[in-house]
């Protein structure tokens, strides 16, 4: 995703807008008032004028109002990924239930979270700005296929760098 088509949220601070209730679950499924939105235009909209402020909280800005979410992991699903060479350099590369595309490298770093009692990964990748999506379940597995040990550590590279994922 070219950072540069997306409209400067983090320029407007606009009041609340209150009593609308968002939510985004561990799926990537977008809900308004508790029912699924099914455009998957809409989502993709509202999701180019997403913020995460320094309060912890998720808002959809616009320059006259913003919008309190409730994302119950991440803003965002990893469902895809490519495996690309550029000048001999592995590359990979991510999709977002929302379509968003971009190379895992210094710009997107990939970590794992691992659950101190039932031991499960939560594999994240930085979408843009500081938004995160989680990395889906099945492409999580995918590539620990691909991955290979280095200094001690299961991971992958892409642009020449490894990230750990186990």
């Amino acid at each position: 995703m070219d950072d540069s088509i997306l409209p400067p949220v983090h320029l407007w601070d606009p009041p609340i807008c209150e009593n609308i209730d968002m939510r985004i679950d561990r799926e990537g499924q977008w809900y308004f008032m508790n029912s699924p939105i099914g455009r998957e235009r809409m989502v993709r909209l509202f999701s180019r004028v997403l913020r995460y402020d320094q309060d912890g909280h998720y808002y959809l800005v616009t320059p006259i109002e913003k919008i309190r979410l409730t994302v119950d992991d991440k803003p965002f699903l990893i469902i895809d990924y490519s495996i690309n060479f550029k000048n001999g350099k592995q590359i990979i590369n991510f999709i977002t239930n929302t379509l968003d595309e971009f190379e895992l490298g210094l710009d997107h770093p990939l970590r794992v979270e691992v659950d101190n009692l039932s031991k499960e990964p939560s594999p994240y990748v930085l979408v843009r700005n500081n938004l995160e999506g989680l990395i889906s379940r099945n492409i999580f597995y995918k590539l620990v296929d691909i991955a290979e040990k280095s200094k001690g550590s299961l991971g992958v590279w892409s642009n020449n760098i490894f990230f750990k994922i186990g």
